[in-house]
């Protein structure tokens, strides 16, 4: 990625998540939030009008700057484009901790071209964190606004030096279960209900393991590119690219995430 593309595609993702975090703000800890339920009877699956205005807000940003591209939305579904590209939008992950006024919720932003991450945002508007990836450039954190300062994953030697995150241990199905409490018991440290900001804790170089399970693409492809550009690592429990969603291990240090798959690895499909 050239300067000139870099400059143009972090510039965008800035004014996406400066309008989505608008559209968001507007209804967080308000008394005009109001809550539908996408799963009807068979659970809940929250989402508020502050999901579906900020995402709506991030693609008219992208239909009149960048009309080629596609787009892959969790509230309003998918547009295919001619360029290659594909913006992956969460606008507000974390919307059970949105609706209980709790700052854990993000938005997501990621470009992808098919074969990897290109640029990765998790934009926290309430607690004013940005932190972005960029592929093959670096990762930054501004706040409030203010100048960008790079930021790392830090070294991990092993699972009992690590602190460990997930958003709900009670997400792990029974077969997945016992891989989950066996990595909770090696580590030093686990702490549950970050949501995307755990995947920015990891970035920053304040956690060292995330472990989570079904997953979609766009609760992970954000979050994985900007782990990577921070030096760290994402993939399924497989080992294998773990951006396109379902059970996945991102972690900041090579060899905590080699230790942690080799328990997750063993668990079926």
């Amino acid at each position: 990625m050239t300067d000139e593309e870099f400059d143009a595609l972090a510039g965008l993702a800035n004014r996406m998540a400066d309008r989505a975090g608008a559209a968001a703000l507007s209804h967080f800890r308000s008394a005009r939030l109001t809550t539908d339920n996408k799963a009807g009877e068979t659970g809940f699956d929250p989402v508020t009008a502050g999901d579906r205005e900020a995402e709506a807000a991030m693609r008219a940003l992208i239909a009149e700057e960048r009309p080629e591209d596609g787009i892959f939305g969790e509230e309003h579904g998918r547009v295919e484009g001619t360029s290659g590209q594909t913006w992956i939008l969460d606008p507000i992950d974390g919307t059970r901790a949105f609706i209980t006024g709790l700052p854990t919720w993000g938005t997501l932003i990621a470009l992808d071209d098919g074969e990897s991450g290109s640029l990765g945002m998790i934009d926290q508007p309430f607690t004013g964190e940005r932190f972005l990836g960029v592929n093959g450039k670096g990762a930054w954190l501004s706040r409030h606004g203010g100048p960008p300062e790079v930021i790392k994953t830090r070294p991990c030697v092993e699972l009992s030096e690590a602190t460990f995150l997930t958003t709900d241990p009670f997400l792990f199905s029974e077969v997945e279960g016992p891989a989950f409490r066996e990595i909770r018991a090696k580590s030093r440290l686990t702490r549950f209900g970050l949501d995307c900001y755990g995947y920015a804790m990891v970035a920053l170089g304040q956690a060292d393991l995330v472990v989570e399970t079904d997953l979609a693409a766009y609760d992970i492809a954000g979050p994985a590119a900007l782990v990577q550009a921070a030096g760290g690592v994402v993939t399924d429990w497989k080992g294998r690219d773990g951006r396109w969603g379902g059970r996945v291990i991102a972690a900041g240090d090579q060899r905590v995430h080699a230790e942690a798959l080799e328990i997750l690895s063993q668990i079926p499909q």
